[in-house]
């Protein structure tokens, strides 16, 4: 009995210092970047670096667990049926992890037109892309209009 009560005690101690913690953290609203505030201000880099940074770190912290996940699932299935499904699940894992790892690579280029400064300008006409894009697709190169062009270009160029 005197052990819990001494867990307990640990219990209230720690909650208390939790509470002195949290009173001593300022606690201000999320910024989100607005059309009101120059373009690509430094507080909005930020804010696509700080995104772009958490998307990557995500994907990778999936894709350690997928890696540990296919590491324990080496059993061999005696039926062709299971073996099968296994075997696919496996594959379509392998796919979609290939896709993310492209997708980090764009990531990483994006935080590199941050650093120089060519971050949110579209590449085909060096206007800016737009905040509602770039929030909606941070990895965005080009803006909606150069985009349009670009996917009509290229059905054009398919259709050939």
């Amino acid at each position: 009995m005197s052990s819990c009560v001494q867990r307990q005690d640990i219990l209230t101690s720690v909650v208390h210092q939790g509470c002195n913690l949290m009173s001593a953290i300022q606690v201000t609203e999320p910024y989100r970047p607005t059309d009101g505030e120059e373009y690509m201000n430094s507080r909005q880099l930020a804010y696509f670096r700080g995104k772009l940074n958490a998307w990557k770190e995500e994907i990778l912290k999936g894709a350690k667990e997928t890696v540990n996940i296919m590491q324990k699932e080496t059993e061999n299935h005696p039926d062709l049926v299971d073996r099968a499904s296994s075997e696919s699940d496996r594959a379509l894992e392998l796919r979609t992890r290939d896709r993310q790892r492209k997708l980090i690579s764009k990531i990483d280029e994006a935080i590199s037109r941050i650093d120089d400064g060519s971050y949110g300008f579209c590449e085909e006409t060096g206007e800016p892309i737009g905040l509602g894009r770039l929030e909606a697709r941070p990895t965005a190169t080009l803006s909606i209009e150069a985009q349009e062009r670009h996917e009509r270009s290229e059905r054009v160029h398919r259709d050939d």
